[in-house]
């Protein structure tokens, strides 16, 4: 097994950092390399994404992502931008795939905005399409208008496009998890205004029919993002395009008391896969040691579960998570009065001790 390490920038070098510590109490016989990564491979190499990174992305059975960006970076060209290095990852390895879980866990109820009524016990699971959609379609750019209400003016523009075989393989996908969960899933769109959106609706529909044991639903986006702080747990399986699945996934997170508790995954169709927490670099507490590891960790555990079959592993980084919890430690963003506020590496050191107190005891 060989893992790419890919901290990237601001508070990746130091959430990654507890991840791979957690990896290596494991036992397991893994290859790891580091390389760099976004702003700080622009720094080095002069691109957000150098050759040597990708590369060894490629050649890695997983990668382990941290974040990248920094607003030092916002006047560059768009194309040398450190963002650019994670689009350049999903397009370059088919990383179509995102899973994004959004679990409550019975400790952090307390930390959510939402009543505990409402998000006790919340599992939900949003599957992203990854590769298509407004991100990645073409044309796009910036030109003098030749209509619309102004024409002559300068205008910027985007182009919106799914092809049936991007549709097919993501819904087969959200079908096939929901069959190993609550057999329910809901199909996000925007039908009423989007052409792109109805097309999106009716292939689920037609591979919905192959999963008669499923049940498929419809919800307008705007809907759903208000379903989600109304009642989130009537949601089991959400599948949706790339641009309504980043927005919503963010969303999600907060339910669950802190985006700092949300993993990813990002697959293509062998299973490989980018492994990164839902959050971005955060420039502003960098190297202040108070950044959640805990996606990151929890990451760690979906690589090990679906590009590495090592499901008994991914158990006990997550059981040590939980055990850690229980225990009332908290990084500042999940922090409440009666709890033990705790650094980024202290965190993770909980987390390694309490795996290892399950390996002597086992």
């Amino acid at each position: 097994m060989k893992i790419a390490i890919l901290p990237g920038d601001g508070i990746g070098t130091e959430i990654v950092a507890e991840a791979v510590k957690v990896l290596n109490v494991l036992d397991l016989k893994f290859e790891t390399e580091t390389a760099l990564v976004g702003g700080a491979a622009y720094e080095a190499h002069g691109h957000p994404l150098p050759e040597s990174t990708l590369k060894l992305a490629k050649e890695s059975d997983a990668i382990l992502f941290g974040a990248v960006g920094d607003w030092k970076y916002d006047k560059l060209d768009r194309p040398l931008r450190p963002e650019q290095a994670i689009l350049g990852l999903r397009k370059n390895l088919g990383l179509f795939a995102n899973f994004r879980p959004a679990i409550c866990y019975e400790q952090l109820v307390g930390a959510s905005s939402l009543k505990p009524e409402l998000i006790a016990g919340l599992d939900i699971l949003i599957i992203r399409e990854l590769t298509g959609d407004i991100y990645f379609g073409q044309p796009r750019g910036r030109r003098t208008a030749v209509d619309g209400h102004f024409p002559g003016a300068e205008e910027a523009f985007d182009t919106m496009r799914y092809s049936r075989p991007e549709v097919e393989r993501i819904a087969h996908v959200a079908f096939q998890a929901a069959r190993k969960r609550s057999k329910r899933v809901t199909s996000v769109d925007k039908a009423n205004v989007l052409e792109t959106f109805q097309f999106w609706k009716d292939i689920m529909i037609e591979v919905g029919q192959q999963y008669p044991d499923v049940e498929l639903d419809h919800m307008y986006v705007d809907n759903a993002a208000m379903q989600l702080v109304k009642a989130p747990k009537k949601f089991d399986v959400v599948v949706t395009g790339n641009m309504f699945g980043d927005i919503l996934s963010d969303e999600a997170a907060m339910l669950t008391g802190s985006i700092g508790m949300l993993p990813s995954a990002s697959l293509n169709s062998s299973n490989q896969g980018l492994y990164e927490p839902s959050h971005g670099s955060a420039p502003d507490i960098a190297g202040k040691g108070i950044a959640n590891p805990l996606a990151t960790i929890l990451s760690a555990a979906m690589m090990l579960r679906f590009s590495l079959n090592q499901a008994e592993a991914a158990d006990r980084i997550e059981s040590a998570v939980q055990s850690v919890l229980a225990a009332g430690l908290r990084t500042v963003d999940i922090y409440s009065e009666g709890t033990t506020k705790v650094s980024t590496r202290e965190m993770g050191d909980a987390v390694v001790a309490a795996i290892t107190k399950t390996t002597i005891k086992g």
